[in-house]
This record gives structure tokens, C-alpha cells and sequence, in this order.
């Protein structure tokens, strides 16, 4: 990054948790259009039990600048805060890692809540464990039917956190649930900046492949605001960027034939959900030939009941399916 790139401090305070000694804890707090939510996120850090830890907010050229600058206002003295140009939520906790003074490192989105006791809890389990990171569980909030179930009813983790089993989808992680030592991270080569969404994903796949030992508990530890996509568009672009990360994955990592073939398949499956859900598209704006030819390229590797009823109804009463899928769509 050239000189007139690189990141700048606007304020820093030399207030860290624990009586002022050396942090154990860096929490790191990426922040681009959350000043509706900075104070309550930060109020649920100062409530923490444990209070060995600094606060590290880092402002990702956030268009909501002036805005945000007044909500963190009443924390002054108690984080440090820095700013950077929009290089995206990798690049912010990157800068946040850079400036981190602690042992461990804690990632919070800045719309996230913890719970009080959260800190203390994973504290307890990663050091217990020997790990090098842990995630537990959230319950979801916000505008969504999910709002009421926890993360992991919605996103399963199941049996140990390796690399097949974060490829194949069996683990999956909730970066505001994170807790790792920092030195494991830092040798790992940080946040991938090239990649703009699903960069953490493909950091715990990394540590998974290099040797880190991950871990989770169950225990719900945090409140997840879960923001809905906007109808399928929504779904589409999120599984487009996560067969963009797969893709890096299996073009730039070194993976046995088990890993490869675990990759290539989870590629194959995100391929026909794109196509499934490009057919729901087309369904939406009355492109039935489109839609077709969508759900038939899903449906060799998606098969299922409700594609080969959607295949028959769309060749029979087209515009009835695409008023089903409308009345869906609205739901």
C-alpha cells in the first residue's frame, strides 16, 4: 500500500480495559454505516464481565462518518479509533490487528451484541481447550422470519472444525463469535483484502488447512442482527460470492485428493444454486424459457421434488407458477 493509502489515526486512547495494564483481549470493531448501532454494540463490551481488554474501532470510509463520529463521541477515552479509506471489512480488521496489543483477538461487527458474559465464557473455553480459535453460538434479531432461532439451527456446526468440514458447510462460523489468539492469525497471512465479502470464511479455512485448532461451544453468547436480503437477488449475490472464495480456494491452494474433491463438489453445488435461483429470476419477470433452462441445470445436481414439479408446471401453466412464485417472493 503506498503512503497516501495508508491508514491514519484520528484518536487514540491509551485506555485499555483491566486497570490499565497490557490488554489480554483486542476486540476489533470494523465499522461502515452502523451509527444507528455503534452505541448499543459498545455498551454491550463495556458490560462485560471480563474487562481485561481494549476496544479497537476501525471506520472503513464509511459514508455515515459525521454521524458515526457523534455516536462513538460519549465512549471517547475508551477506544481506539482509527480511520481508513472503504478497503472493505477485511482490510478494516486487518488495521485492527496491526494495532492489537493483546493475546487474543475478538472480532465484532459493529450491529452485534454480546452478551455479558461472553468474553469470560470463550476466555474460559479457549484457554481450557488449547485452541487457537473458538466461535459459539447467537441468537438472531432484526428485520427476518429467522429472528428468534439461533445461528446454528440456521447454519449447523457438527463434529470437529477442519477443513473438510468447513468446505462441505458441516461448521459453520459467526465472525462476531470469534475468539483467537492473535500470533496464529498474524502467521496465517490476515485477512484476504483481495477479497471483498466472505473473506472471513475463507481465513478459518485457512488456519483449518495450516494446522490451527478450532473449536466451538454451544452455549449462546451473543445477539446476531440478521439484515434479509432483498427477495432472491439477495440470495443470489450471496452465493455468487461464495463460489468466488471457493473458486480462489481450489485455484490457489494446496489440497489433497480428499480436500479437492470435497472443494470441487461444494463448487458444483454453488454452481446449481445460482442457477436455481437465477431461474427463480427469470420466474419473477415472466422469462419462462429461461427459467427452464435455469432449473434444468440445477436440477442435475440440485435433484429434488419441488424442481421437477416446478419443471412440469412451468410447461404446462407458466404463469400460474410465476404468480406462486411472486406470492413467495412477497412472503
Amino acid at each position: 500500500m503506498s503512503e497516501e493509502q495508508s491508514t491514519v489515526v484520528v484518536e487514540v486512547s491509551d485506555a485499555i480495559g483491566g486497570g490499565g495494564t497490557t490488554p489480554s483481549v483486542s476486540i476489533i470493531i470494523p465499522a461502515y454505516k452502523i451509527a444507528l448501532f455503534i452505541g448499543e454494540t459498545l455498551d454491550s463490551v463495556f458490560a462485560q464481565t471480563f474487562t481485561g481488554y481494549e476496544v479497537i474501532v476501525v471506520n472503513d470510509g464509511s459514508p455515515d462518518t459525521e454521524e458515526f463520529e457523534r455516536a462513538l463521541a460519549p465512549y471517547a477515552g475508551r477506544v481506539r479509533y482509527f480511520m481508513q479509506e472503504n478497503l472493505g471489512a477485511g482490510a478494516a480488521r486487518n488495521h485492527g490487528l496491526r494495532e492489537a496489543r493483546g493475546e487474543y483477538v475478538a472480532f465484532l461487527d459493529g450491529d452485534d451484541l454480546w452478551m455479558p458474559r461472553y468474553l469470560e465464557e470463550q476466555l474460559k473455553f479457549i484457554r481450557g481447550g488449547g485452541f487457537d480459535l473458538v466461535y459459539t453460538d447467537a441468537l438472531l434479531f432484526g428485520d427476518s422470519p429467522l429472528a428468534g432461532k439461533t445461528y446454528m439451527e440456521t447454519a449447523p456446526s457438527r463434529g470437529p472444525v477442519t477443513f473438510l468440514s468447513l468446505i462441505r458447510n458441516e461448521c459453520n462460523v459467526i465472525t462476531s463469535g470469534v475468539v483467537a489468539r492473535r500470533q496464529p492469525v498474524i502467521e496465517a497471512g490476515l485477512f484476504d483484502e483481495g477479497l471483498r465479502n466472505a473473506q472471513d470464511f475463507e481465513l478459518w479455512a485457512r488456519l483449518a488447512k495450516h494446522g490451527a485448532r478450532l473449536a466451538y461451544q454451544r452455549k449462546v453468547l451473543l445477539r446476531y442482527r440478521y439484515h434479509e436480503g432483498s427477495l432472491s437477488g439477495g440470495v443470489l449475490n450471496r452465493i455468487g460470492r461464495e463460489w468466488r472464495v471457493t473458486k480462489q480456494i481450489a485455484e490457489t491452494y494446496e489440497l489433497t485428493p480428499e480436500e479437492r474433491a470435497a472443494v470441487e463438489a461444494m463448487l458444483e453445488q454453488q454452481q446449481a444454486t445460482l442457477e436455481l435461483e437465477t431461474g427463480r429470476l427469470h420466474l419473477l419477470d415472466e422469462k419462462y424459457v429461461e427459467a427452464r433452462a435455469a432449473f434444468e441445470k440445477a436440477q442435475r445436481v440440485l435433484p429434488g421434488w419441488k424442481l421437477r414439479a416446478a419443471l412440469i408446471v412451468l410447461r404446462v401453466a407458466p404463469r400460474l407458477l410465476s404468480k406462486l412464485a411472486r406470492r413467495r417472493a412477497r412472503v
